[in-house]
């Protein structure tokens, strides 16, 4: 079934001016989710048929724009969701739309993280992350992607990619956890979503036992 996205005049509640909110709805599967939009009217001034305001409402084109705006949203992070091939219901939805990720890339992430562990005088992490970007980018040539693109096929080409350069299995777990470790970084930052987290399913114990 598919997701519907609308802006409903909230008539079942009334407010101490009388007016009434506006609130989004989501709908998906049977599911229905509301989100006010901090926007209240007077239901005299909304038109229930087109979902929208009236001609005559005061401020209109600023609600309508507001309307516009977060219906976008909601559409975009839809096509999202269908991208990246992931179920989703109408309180996910929602949850994703209004808790953004700050979209940074692989590239971002790694030369902020690098910059910040020299102004720390972390030298020896410094160089570590460093080597890790440096080999990356000879496998992959372009880390202008985005975290959730590196999953599970991606960690094991890159382990083949490491095992035909001849490192040995201390080295590629040191690259691995340190790959892990800047992944654990995104998400804290909010810059993936955790769902998205590829070591679930890629086992790195195989490299050595850490300690």
């Amino acid at each position: 079934m598919g997701t519907t996205v609308n802006i409903v005049c909230f008539t079942s509640k009334r407010l101490s001016n009388g007016e009434h909110p506006l609130m989004l709805r989501v709908c998906k599967d049977r599911t229905v989710k509301y989100k006010s939009l901090g926007i209240s009217l007077n239901s005299i001034y909304w038109d229930f048929d087109k979902k929208m305001p009236k001609i005559n409402c005061p401020h209109r084109e600023l609600i309508e724009k507001i309307i516009t705006d977060k219906k976008h949203a909601y559409l975009e992070q839809i096509l999202m969701f269908k991208a990246l091939n992931r179920d989703f219901t109408a309180s996910t939805l929602v949850e994703k739309v209004e808790n953004p990720v700050r979209i940074k890339t692989v590239e971002e992430s790694f030369k902020s993280q690098i910059e910040s562990l020299k102004d720390e005088g972390r030298i020896g992490n410094m160089n570590v992350v460093k080597d890790l970007y440096v080999s990356m980018k000879k496998f992959t040539k372009n880390l202008q992607i985005y975290y959730w693109e590196i999953d599970a096929v991606w960690l094991i080409n890159y382990e083949v990619f490491l095992r035909k350069k001849g490192l040995a299995d201390n080295t590629i777990g040191i690259r691995f956890r340190t790959l892990r470790a800047m992944y654990n970084l995104a998400i804290k930052e909010k810059n993936v979503y955790e769902d998205a987290y590829p070591f679930k399913n890629f086992k790195m114990a195989k490299f050595q036992k850490e300690t």
